[in-house]
């Protein structure tokens, strides 16, 4: 598995508002989030950075008002995989 590792500085870390064991869960799903709105990530990609099911994943987006990127071609994708599931 390919890793990224992004260092932040001793300052910042002791700055966060959160308790030291929740905040890279709470910075993955930062940067997920973000990621996910520019649309450098698709939703899928962005929940697994995030370590979240789809349905949270899509609650998180929904709670920023951040709008789920879904065009033609991705409902295409689903009902050709709903039509080969029957």
């Amino acid at each position: 598995m390919a890793q990224l590792r992004i260092e932040i500085p001793e300052e910042v870390s002791l700055a966060l508002r959160l308790p030291p064991e929740e905040a890279e869960s709470e910075l993955r799903k930062e940067l997920a989030l973000a990621l996910y709105a520019r649309g450098i990530l698709p939703f899928g990609k962005a929940r697994l950075l995030a370590g979240v099911g789809v349905r949270e994943f899509a609650e998180m987006l929904a709670a920023r008002q951040i709008p789920r990127h879904y065009s033609e071609d991705d409902l295409q994708i689903d009902l050709d995989y709903a039509q080969r599931s029957q």
